[in-house]
């Protein structure tokens, strides 16, 4: 039986190829953890190597580039915010 709350970006799709030219479908709704949405313009080139990138590594590119911000930008306990 599967989890009804899996994602569908997990299932990997049978053409990568197809897949990174496939325009973003609207997310299903962020996680709790996640409140705000940051939003960046990239060309279609870099878009397409991001997501070849996370599509190894078995993630998403969301996933993928929160990490990056949480290793580059630590929470620094002492500076305020």
């Amino acid at each position: 039986m599967t989890d009804p709350r899996k994602p569908a970006f997990v299932r990997r799709p049978s053409d990568p190829d197809a897949w990174v030219r496939a325009p973003d479908r609207p997310s299903s709704g962020l996680r709790d953890s996640h409140t705000a949405r940051l939003t960046i313009d990239v060309t279609p080139a870099m878009r397409g190597r991001l997501k070849i990138i996370a599509f190894r590594n078995g993630q998403t590119v969301a996933d993928m580039l929160r990490a990056l911000l949480d290793r580059e930008f630590p929470n620094d306990e002492s500076s305020p915010g």
